[in-house]
C-alpha cells in the first residue's frame, strides 16, 4: 500500500520525513518540543524486507522500497537481493567436495548467483561510523526529504550497531565506544526522527556525558556540529581557505596533501571560512540541550577546540599544528583576513569543488567529501541548484541495507575491485576454459570493459589530479579515481580472460597499451607504489593532521600491497607484449622488488594499510618476491616471510590476526580464533612463495573447506579491511574469493592431494 509524502514547509520547521501519520514528540528535559508548530513524522520499527530490491544500473546501486503491491509483484526479489538482506535463500545442499577443487566449484556455484546483472560483484563497504551521520547531516541542513523508510532503517542499523554495554559508537563498528562516533550518531538518529527519550538514546546520552559531552568529540565532529548549529563555529579549528591560494612551490600547499583528506579540507575551509550554518529548528535547539554537559549559552566555545576525549586522540596534534593554530585564531583571522582575499580564496575553493562535480557528475571521491560538498552547493545557491539536485540523487549511491537496517558505504561501491579478484580466484583454480563459468565471466569481462576509464579527467593540472586514461577506479567509472592497485588488479583479469580460447577481445592492445602508460607513472623514487597518486611531500606532513582519529593521513604512503598489484600487472603484460616499453617496465619491477625487501619488518612480516594487517600485506609481499623468481628456497627475504606466517598459524590451520595490529603494528591475534579470510591470505603467501612443507597448507585447506556450507557460501566473520591505521572497513566478499584463490591454487599445486572433510 503507498504512502502519502509531505513536504518541507517555512524556515523555521524540520525537514520532512516522508510519511503521513505524525504525533507529538518531547525533548529530554519533559519540555514539549514544539509540536504545536508541526507535528514531526513517525518511523516504523521494521520496513518489510520482501519490498527492498537492488538497482543495478550499469554499476550504479541504489537501493529501491517498492511500497506498490503491483510494482513489488512486477520486480521479484533476486538471489542477490535476499542474500544482502539476510533472507532466506533456500538453496540447496550442493554435493560434498571431494577436494579442493570442487570446493571452488560450490564456492562459485552459490557466488555466482550473487553477480549483478551488470556483470560486476558487489557488496556492502561499511564499517566507519561517521559515514552515514555525513549523509544525514547534509540531508537535513539542505533539507533533502527524508523517506521514512530510510529513517527506519538508519534507526534499525544505528540501534544494531551501538554498543552492548554503553550504548555508544565508536570509530567503526568493532571499535570502542568513543566521542567521535557517538555524537554523530546520536545526532543522526535525532535528525532521523527517534526522540530523545527512548531507552537507547537515554542510555547513548548518559555515556556520552560520561565522555565529557560534544565538546570532547574530535575535530571533524565539532565542524559538523558547527555546520547543524548545535555548536557555535567558535569551537573548530580553523580552516582557511587560504591555504588553497599558496603557490604550488610551498612544501604544505594543500595539492600535495593525501586526496582524501584535500578533498574534505576543500568545503570544509569554505564553510568554516563562510561561518555557515543551518536553519535552526527544535531538534537543533533540543540537540543543544542535550548533547552537552555544560549549559549551551554558558560554554567557551573557543576554550573548547582543542578539547578531545582521550579514546578519539589517535594522533595528537603537535606543537607544530597547536602553534599554527593559535596564530590563524588570533593574528591571522583577526588582522590580515581581509574581504578580498577572503573573496579569492572561497571562489577558488569553490572552483575546485565544482571542477570536482565535473569530474565525477556530482559523485565526488566518497561519502565524507560528498555531502559536504552538497552543502557548500546548498549555501551558496539555494536549493534549486543543479548541481545541489544532481548531489541529493547521487547520494543514494552511497547507501546500502543489510540485515542490520541501513548503512553508507565508504565509497560508492567497490564494483571494480571486487570483479578482478573474482575472475582471478577462477584463473588460478584452472577453471576459465570450464563452459560452466564461461557465462558469468564473460560478463565480468564485459563490464570490466564498460568500466575502463578512456580520457583524463577535464582540467587534470588544475584541479591537481593524477593522470588516469586506461584506468579503472575501486568502484567505477563514473567516480573515476583512479588506484594503482585497482588499475593493477583489473588489467590483470582482462589479459587472463582474452587470453583464454573461447574469449572475445573486447579491450584492444590500445586500450590496454593507455593501462599501462598511466601505471608507469605511479612509480615513486624509491621504486615502491602508492595508492592515488605518488607522494607529494614527506612524512613530515604528519606534524599538520588536524583530523586526530586517523594516522599517516596527510600524504601518500609507500605500500607493499599496491606495490605488488602493479609489479604483477606489469609482469603479465609484460610476458603478453614484450616490446612495449620493455626496458621502462623492467626497471620498474625490479626496483619494486627492491623495495619489497626493504619494507620488511625484522619479524619477517609486511605491515598492511588497506588489509588486517601483517597477513594482509605478506600475501603480497611473497607475490611480488615470486614474480621475479625469489622464493622459499632460494631468497632469505621469502624465508623470512613464510616462517612468519608459519609462526603465526593456529592449532587448527588457521590464521587470525585483530584488527588492533593496524593501530598498535605488533601482531595480534583475534580472540575469535581463526578467520576464513586471512586464513586464505596466508596461504596464498605461502603457495607463492613455494613454501615446501605441504603439511601446514594442508590444515589451513582444510579448515577453508570445513568452514564452507553446505550451500557453497562462507559465513560473514571479523572485519577484513582498514584504512588510515586506525580505522576499520568491510570487505565481505573477501570470504569468497580469496578463499577460492587459495583452494584453487592447493588443487593446481598438488592435483593429487587428497584433502577432504
Amino acid at each position: 500500500m503507498a504512502r502519502k509524502k509531505t513536504n518541507a514547509a517555512s524556515a523555521d520547521v524540520e525537514p520532512v520525513l516522508e510519511k503521513g501519520s505524525t504525533r507529538k514528540r518531547f525533548s529530554n528535559a519533559g519540555d514539549l518540543d514544539h509540536a504545536a508548530k508541526r507535528q514531526r513524522p513517525e518511523i516504523e520499527e521494521r520496513t518489510d524486507y520482501s519490498r527492498w530490491r537492488l538497482r543495478d544500473d550499469h554499476s550504479r546501486h541504489t537501493w529501491k522500497y517498492l511500497e506498490d503491491d503491483e510494482a513489488a509483484k512486477n520486480w521479484p526479489q533476486t538471489y542477490a537481493d535476499k542474500y544482502f538482506l539476510g533472507l532466506p535463500l533456500d538453496l540447496p545442499d550442493l554435493p560434498k567436495p571431494k577436494g579442493p577443487l570442487d570446493a571452488v566449484r560450490n564456492g562459485l556455484d552459490f557466488f555466482e548467483k550473487l553477480q549483478l546483472p551488470s556483470g560486476h560483484w558487489g557488496c556492502e563497504y561499511g564499517g566507519p561510523m561517521f559515514l552515514l551521520p555525513c549523509v544525514v547531516i547534509a540531508w537535513y541542513v539542505t533539507k533533502t526529504p527524508i523517506p521514512w523508510y530510510y529513517a527506519t532503517e538508519i534507526k534499525n542499523y544505528l540501534f544494531a550497531r551501538a554498543h552492548p554495554e554503553d550504548g555508544g559508537w565508536g570509530l567503526h563498528i568493532e571499535g570502542e565506544t568513543s566521542a567521535f562516533g557517538t555524537v554523530l550518531n546520536y545526532t543522526t538518529l535525532r535528525l532521523v526522527g527517534v526522540d530523545a527519550d527512548h531507552p537507547k538514546m537515554v542510555k547513548a546520552r548518559a555515556t556520552l556525558h560520561k565522555l565529557g559531552g560534544a565538546t570532547h568529540a574530535p575535530h571533524w565532529a565539532k565542524w559538523w556540529l558547527a555546520v547543524l548549529g548545535v555548536a557555535k563555529w567558535d569551537i573548530v579549528n580553523p580552516v582557511p581557505p587560504e591555504l588553497w591560494l599558496l603557490p604550488d612551490w610551498i612544501p604544505f600547499a594543500p595539492w600535495r596533501w593525501w586526496i582524501h583528506i584535500r578533498q574534505v579540507f576543500l568545503p570544509m575551509s569554505y564553510l568554516w571560512s563562510r561561518q555557515w550554518q543551518a536553519e535552526e529548528t527544535d531538534t537543533i535547539r533540543s540537540l543543544r540541550k542535550e548533547m552537552f554537559v555544560e549549559d549551551w549559552d554558558k560554554i567557551d566555545w573557543a576554550g573548547h577546540r582543542n578539547t578531545i576525549h582521550p579514546r578519539d586522540n589517535y594522533h595528537p596534534k603537535t606543537w607544530l599544528l597547536n602553534m599554527m593554530n593559535w596564530i590563524l585564531a588570533n593574528i591571522w583571522k583577526p588582522i590580515f583576513r581581509v574581504k578580498p582575499l577572503v573573496s579569492k580564496a572561497e571562489d577558488w575553493a569553490m572552483k575546485l569543488i565544482e571542477m570536482e562535480n565535473d569530474n565525477t557528475d556530482c559523485l565526488d571521491l566518497a561519502t565524507v567529501s560528498g555531502p559536504m560538498n552538497l552543502v557548500c552547493l546548498y549555501a551558496r545557491d539555494g536549493p534549486d541548484n543543479y548541481a545541489v539536485r544532481r548531489h541529493q540523487e547521487r547520494a543514494d549511491e552511497f547507501l546500502w541495507v543489510k540485515d542490520e537496517g541501513l548503512l553508507a558505504n565508504g565509497t560508492n561501491g567497490v564494483q571494480c575491485w571486487d570483479t578482478a579478484f573474482a575472475i582471478q580466484a577462477v584463473m588460478d583454480a584452472g577453471l576459465t576454459e570450464d563452459p560452466r563459468w564461461r557465462p558469468m565471466l564473460l560478463k565480468a569481462l564485459e563490464f570490466l570493459d564498460d568500466q575502463q576509464i578512456r580520457e583524463n579527467v577535464k582540467d587534470q593540472d588544475k584541479c591537481y589530479r593524477q593522470q588516469r586514461k586506461g584506468a579503472w577506479a575501486f568502484s567505477n567509472k563514473d567516480q573515476g579515481y583512479a588506484v594503482s592497485d585497482c588499475v593493477s588488479e583489473a588489467l590483470k583479469s582482462v589479459i587472463i580472460l582474452q587470453k583464454t580460447p573461447g574469449f572475445p577481445t573486447l579491450i584492444d592492445d590500445q586500450r590496454i597499451f593507455d593501462a599501462i602508460d598511466t601505471l608507469l607513472t605511479y612509480k615513486n623514487p624509491g621504486g615502491s607504489c602508492s595508492s592515488y597518486e605518488p607522494p607529494r611531500a614527506g612524512s613530515w606532513m604528519e606534524m599538520l593532521n588536524a583530523a586526530e582519529v586517523f594516522g599517516q593521513i596527510m600524504v601518500e604512503y609507500e605500500y607493499p600491497e599496491c606495490t605488488t598489484a602493479v609489479v604483477t600487472a606489469l609482469s603479465l603484460f609484460h610476458k603478453h607484449w614484450p616490446a612495449h616499453r620493455a626496458k621502462e617496465i623492467e626497471h620498474f619491477i625490479n626496483g619494486a622488488v627492491a623495495w619489497i625487501k626493504t619494507n620488511q619488518k625484522p619479524h619477517g612480516g609486511w605491515y598492511g594499510s588497506w588489509g588486517i594487517c601483517f597477513t594482509y600485506a605478506s600475501m603480497f609481499a611473497l607475490e611480488s618476491l615470486a614474480s621475479t623468481g625469489e622464493t622459499y628456497k632460494n631468497s632469505i627475504h621469502s624465508k623470512r616471510g613464510c616462517d612468519f606466517l608459519i609462526s603465526k598459524q593456529r592449532e587448527d590451520g588457521g590464521w587470525s590476526e585483530h584488527y588492533k595490529a593496524c593501530e598498535t603494528g605488533e601482531y595480534i591475534e583475534h580472540p575469535s580464533g581463526s578467520q576464513v579470510v586471512m586464513t586464505a591470505w596466508a596461504l596464498i603467501g605461502l603457495m607463492k612463495a613455494k613454501y615446501p612443507h605441504k603439511e601446514a597448507i594442508a590444515k589451513g585447506i582444510r579448515l577453508l573447506m570445513e568452514r564452507q556450507q553446505p550451500n557453497g557460501e562462507w559465513l560473514q566473520e571479523a572485519i577484513e579491511g582498514v584504512f588510515n591505521k586506525s580505522c576499520m572497513i568491510s570487505y565481505p566478499n573477501y570470504k569468497f574469493t580469496f578463499p577460492m584463490k587459495a583452494l584453487g591454487m592447493f588443487s593446481k599445486i598438488y592435483p593429487d592431494e587428497e584433502t577432504t572433510v
